[in-house]
This record gives C-alpha cells, sequence and structure tokens, in this order.
C-alpha cells in the first residue's frame, strides 16, 4: 500500500507570489503520477460553497472519514457561517476558469481549503464579502467548543489542542490573546503572520479530523506549527520542506520568532527536506539540525514544449530579464547596476524586471537616478500565460540572488528555450552546468558575460541547446520519489 500523505502547503496556483505555490505544484503532480495519496491542506479565504470535482473544507463544512474517492459528504458544525450569494457565485467562476483545469491533473490528490485572513496576491485590496466570512468564520472560544462537541478534533479536548498550540507555537501567546488576533484582512504575507500560523494549524486540527494518512509533509514555517500539532495529536511522523531560511530573506538580521518557529519545526520532526546543499548546510551548521536527519531533494522542472512556442516580439532592441520577488534575498540592485554598465557598452538592450516586492519603488527610483529609467521597464507581478510571454521576448535570463535556496526560475527559462546567468549562491547552480554563473557583488562580471550572450549568438545557442538536454534529468518525477524514500525513512524511524 502507498504512503499516504497529509500536505500542508502555504501557496498552490493560481494563488501563488514565488516558487513555493510552483515547486508544491510540480511535486504534488508528480506524486500524483506515482500513485501517492495526497490530501493537500491550502489556506484560501473561500466560501462553505464550492463545486464537485475537490473536496473543500472549511469552518462550516468537515469531511468525513475517507474510503476511496472522496465522497459528497459533510457535517455542519454548529452555527457555520452562511456567506453572501456573490461570493459563491464569484468562486464557482474562478474554479471554471482557474482552478477547474489546473486541478484536472490531479487523479491521487485532494484538496481540503481552509480560509486564511489574507487575500490572494493579485487582489489589489480586501472584498467586504471575504472580511464577513473571515470574521463570522473564525475559530472564537464558542466556535472551538461547538466543533469539539461536534467530534472535530478526534476526541480530544478542547484545552488539549489549546495546550498543544501553545507548546508548537508559544510565540502566539495565550488562547484569548490569540483568538483576539484574528482581525480584519491583511495583505498576502503581511500582518501578523504569527498568528495566521496559529490559525491555519487549528483549522488543520479541525478539518483533517477522518483524513488518513501515514505521514506529515509541511513547507516553509509558516506550516511548521500545524506539522507539529498534528504530530502530537496523531502520533504521526512529520517531515518538514525547508525552502528558505529567515536567514536567506533577512540575511544576518533575522526576525527572532521567526527563526525559533523554523528551528522548533526542523527539530521535532521526524526528517527534514532541504532543497539544496546550500540550505542543507544552513539547517545544519544555524539550526543545529544533525546532518544524517536531512535529505536533499532538489526542485524540478516541468517541461512544456509548447508554452515556449510563442514568437518574440519584433525588435531591434536585446532584452534582458529579471524575474522574481523585487526583495533583499533576490539582489534586483545588482541587476540594476550591471545594467547601468552594459548599457555603457550595448545601448540597443532594454533590461525587463518581471515581479513585485518591497524594495520595488527603490530600484525604479536607482534606475532614474542612473540615468537608465528608460531603459529599464518594471511590469509588476506576472501570472498565467503573461509568464510564458514574458520568456518569450527574452534573450537572456539574470538571477543575481544574495541567497537563493534553489531558485526554479532558470529551469522555467531554458524550458522556454533562454539562457541563463545565474548566482553562484543558490542552489540551482549545484545541478545545472550548462549556465554562466557569477557572484552576485561582481557586478563587473555579470555585466561581461550579459555582453557576451547578447553579442555572440553562438554562445547563446550552445547554453540553449545543452541546458534544454540538461532539464531533462531535472524533473518533479525524481524529486518525488525522493521525497517518497523520506516518508519511508521517517515512518520506519518513529
Amino acid at each position: 500500500m502507498p504512503v499516504r500523505v497529509l500536505m500542508l502547503g502555504w501557496e498552490f496556483p493560481p494563488f501563488i507570489t514565488g516558487g513555493l505555490g510552483t515547486a508544491c505544484h510540480g511535486l504534488t503532480k508528480a506524486l500524483d503520477r506515482a500513485g501517492v495519496p495526497v490530501t493537500f491542506v491550502l489556506p484560501r479565504p473561500i466560501p462553505p460553497e464550492s463545486s464537485s470535482h475537490v473536496s473543500l473544507v472549511t469552518p462550516g463544512r468537515l469531511p468525513l472519514r475517507q474510503g476511496g474517492p472522496p465522497k459528497a459528504q459533510e457535517r455542519r458544525a454548529a452555527s457555520a457561517p452562511s456567506p453572501a450569494s456573490s461570493a459563491g457565485e464569484w468562486w464557482q467562476e474562478l474554479q471554471s476558469a482557474w482552478l477547474g483545469p489546473l486541478l484536472a491533473w490531479f487523479k491521487q490528490t485532494r484538496f481540503l481549503e481552509l480560509p486564511a485572513s489574507f487575500v490572494p496576491a493579485y487582489a489589489s485590496t480586501p472584498d467586504p464579502v471575504w472580511e464577513r466570512i473571515i470574521t463570522e468564520g473564525g475559530l472564537s472560544a464558542t466556535r472551538l467548543e461547538a466543533l469539539a462537541r461536534s467530534g472535530a478534533f478526534g476526541g480530544q479536548a478542547v484545552d488539549q489542542v489549546d495546550l498543544t498550540m501553545m507548546q508548537v507555537l508559544p510565540e502566539a501567546g495565550p488562547p484569548e490573546r490569540r483568538r483576539s488576533a484574528y482581525g480584519p484582512i491583511s495583505a498576502d504575507y503581511s500582518g501578523d503572520l504569527v498568528a495566521e500560523a496559529d490559525r491555519y494549524a487549528r483549522f488543520c486540527v479541525e478539518a483533517t479530523h477522518g483524513v488518513e494518512f501515514d505521514v506529515i509533509h509541511a513547507h516553509d514555517w509558516l506550516t511548521y506549527p500545524a506539522g507539529l500539532a498534528l504530530a502530537k495529536l496523531s502520533g504521526k511522523p512529520l517531515v518538514v520542506h525547508v525552502h528558505a531560511t529567515e536567514f536567506d530573506r533577512s540575511g544576518e538580521h533575522v526576525n527572532q520568532a521567526i527563526y525559533n518557529i523554523e528551528r522548533r519545526g526542523m527539530h521535532g520532526a521526524a526528517r527534514v527536506i532541504t532543497v539544496s546543499m546550500l540550505t542543507r548546510n544552513i539547517a545544519v551548521n544555524r539550526y543545529a539540525v544533525r546532518p544524517d536527519k536531512v535529505d536533499v531533494v532538489y526542485n524540478g522542472v516541468d517541461l512544456e514544449p509548447s508554452a515556449a512556442g510563442l514568437q518574440p516580439i519584433g525588435s531591434t532592441d536585446k532584452i534582458v530579464l529579471y524575474f522574481g520577488r523585487i526583495t533583499m534575498q533576490k539582489g534586483p540592485e545588482y541587476f540594476i547596476a550591471a545594467a547601468k554598465r552594459v548599457l555603457e557598452v550595448m545601448p540597443d538592450v532594454k533590461f525587463v524586471v518581471a515581479g513585485s516586492g518591497d524594495l520595488a519603488q527603490r530600484m525604479i527610483q536607482m534606475a532614474a537616478d542612473l540615468g537608465i529609467g528608460h531603459k529599464v521597464l518594471f511590469t509588476g507581478f506576472l501570472r498565467g500565460k503573461d509568464i510564458a510571454r514574458v520568456f518569450a521576448i527574452a534573450d537572456l535570463y539574470v538571477m543575481p540572488s544574495v541567497s537563493e535556496p534553489f531558485g526554479i526560475a532558470p529551469l522555467e527559462a531554458l524550458s522556454h528555450n533562454v539562457p541563463v546567468l545565474i548566482s553562484k549562491s543558490s542552489g540551482v547552480s549545484e545541478v545545472l552546468v550548462n549556465a554562466l554563473k557569477v557572484d552576485f557583488w561582481d557586478v563587473d562580471d555579470m555585466a561581461n558575460k550579459i555582453v557576451a550572450v547578447l553579442r555572440h549568438p553562438p554562445l547563446s545557442r550552445t547554453l540553449i541547446e545543452h541546458g534544454q538536454f540538461e532539464i531533462r534529468g531535472i524533473n518533479w518525477d525524481g524529486a518525488a520519489l525522493k521525497c517518497v524514500r523520506t516518508y519511508e525513512r521517517a515512518i520506519a524511524g518513529r
């Protein structure tokens, strides 16, 4: 019998802001192809009404025990909210346009979609309907007691759940303070994320009652408290998947609360998966994780040649692409500085910065101050077919990351026939041979290599042809098999 996986993730297409959602999508597709049953618990602000092809769970809808394909059975807890019909219609339309085709890939995977108090990355302002659903559907003390009476916690007393949450996430404070923190909707990845992690963990305990699983797989720190709570209450082993650490996001000036959550998750897990040797070394040296407890599983890429068939926009200008979040971790300032040097010797080049982040305005100002504002285009956050289009016009993709645990974007670039120049401070540089590599801080070397690719078509063609061949072996199916071996070690070591 295959290992049954309960997977905890914070992002999943189309609700993504970065590589985490892409990785969860690719890995679950590969596990599904391998016949591994996966139940995916996703935080998302949705109304209780949902459509047919996936099993959706909200505070007003709790799953019964599953046997074979999920059935449309439900138990309604006391005082479940009744959302506005407009929210239900909006969700039906979204599933039809986005989620239906996406989830059609899955045969063995079911999804439990749980409300969180952030909005999707593409929503600019909170919707009053969402706010009503979240505030009415929050886990208040009365609601918690009602859920306990209905058996949502599998016989666990309310105070035992509270005690568990105090142990796995002390940063959120006492129970009464935790629930008072469940306020209005905040922006994506903003607001009180510790309170969000606590809310998500409690919803996971609620929603997974009756779900049969052998191992828990938690992606990144926001899901670690949920994984620890479920492991403690269920007795099943926990595997944590480290896609990034606080040292990658913040350098040496880490957020102590987040560091503590990450460390507690890594030490409380039966096994730890990291996306590169670079990240493994951080886990061992900065978080004191035993080296024999860590498995390195590199990310993959889904090769879809048809997606690379768009014709480039006709222009005499060469296009150099930066694609990713505009944050300190990704090194956008080094990209802009290199652009200045390139334009001093090649004026017929344009630089496209595709993404959003806290440094976006500063980078726009930096380009203007350097006198190259007219040569640098900031597109904002891209999704769907716009991602394929921006790769289609690019002559070179540059990833100047200061600290990149892996880096899926270079693999995506190569799959779209775009050569890549990547930072040596990245996990993907460990597995990708046919790419130009540079120290992120060496702006002159970065500029020289950009010019070399743009001026010498044979170099560009060689990087593309050899890179295309290479990435055929860097796929999600291989990553999925390695994860299965990690699950088996976690279960055997329990």
